[in-house]
């Protein structure tokens, strides 16, 4: 097992998606309270861990289940190009996870001042449950995302967790309204997981189900563009309802060029040429995090 075969699997392009909703909900409570940079850079760190411990673990589900096939459409892995075996992957996994728990604890102890309040448990069972999520997705006996599932989970902790829990650990106060841009970062992600889905379907089809098998190719396009135009109705909604008004809340829309070329995409490109709109996708969802959350810092 080489550094390079560890790197190649970690998937590290995806890694400013699990980024973006952290960016927004930190910059959201910047505004309204001090923050504790510690906490921040920690909150920063396991996040990226936790999309890593997912990367690995859906790579070692996705090879034992038989889904990483020779035909698949999708970028191929350490282990499907013989440059990891099984068992150098699952220590990878138990090291990574060990890595998430231990800076868990670390952000939960910096925002609370101690690991044994009540809502530093309750952020700590929050922590254990997205360990839990991101190694099941297609690991165990009966992984989520082999029924349909993994989009429901994407929004929850990709969007919701993220954005809403960014907020509340940087400012240790909550906002009922922050759950409208978390929600848009989580039709994002969801978006990010479908086109996946779209570009894998005829792999995936032999051996697990996605909503977008169940959809079919025609369906599931449909369902993409739905996604990205709840996202930015939700931002919008919550921009244009920001008291004082200004027209800084609505930054965000200078990543709009990222979703429509991206949308123009999954319409006309099939199989292995839909590969790209998937890192524009979390690009543009990075960039469209940064600037609203700029944008509503500065107004």
């Amino acid at each position: 097992m080489t550094l390079k075969a560890c790197i190649r699997s970690m998937r590290l392009r995806t890694l400013p998606l699990s980024l973006a909703g952290i960016v927004l909900g930190v910059l959201f409570a910047a505004k309204v309270c001090d923050y504790n940079l510690l906490t921040v850079v920690l909150l920063a760190l396991t996040t990226v861990s936790l999309q890593i411990l997912s990367n690995l673990s859906n790579e070692l589900g996705d090879t034992l289940s038989g889904t990483d096939r020779s035909d698949r459409q999708g970028i191929h892995y350490s282990i499907q190009d013989g440059e990891m075996t099984v068992p150098e992957m699952k220590r990878l996994i138990a090291c990574v996870a060990a890595v998430c728990c231990v800076l868990g604890l670390g952000m939960v102890w910096s925002a609370f001042g101690s690991p044994l309040r009540p809502l530093a448990l309750a952020f700590l069972a929050l922590g254990a449950a997205a360990v839990w999520a991101a190694m099941h997705y297609t690991l165990g006996k009966n992984p989520y995302g082999y029924r349909g599932l993994g989009d429901i989970f994407v929004f929850i902790f990709f969007g919701l967790a993220t954005v809403g829990g960014g907020y509340f650990l940087t400012c240790l106060a909550w906002s009922w309204r922050i759950l409208l841009p978390a929600a848009a970062i989580g039709c994002f992600s969801v978006a990010v997981l479908n086109v996946n889905n779209i570009r894998d379907m005829k792999s995936d089809a032999a051996t697990r189900t996605t909503v977008a098998v169940r959809l079919g190719v025609p369906r599931a396009r449909i369902y993409q563009t739905v996604l990205i135009a709840a996202g930015w109705v939700l931002m919008t909604v919550f921009a244009a309802t920001e008291r004082p008004f200004s027209w800084w809340h609505f930054a965000y829309v200078l990543a709009l060029p990222g979703y429509i070329k991206h949308l123009k995409g999954v319409w006309t490109l099939e199989d292995r040429a839909l590969d790209p709109m998937l890192p524009l996708l979390v690009i543009s969802t990075f960039a469209f995090a940064l600037l609203g959350g700029l944008g509503n810092l500065f107004s």
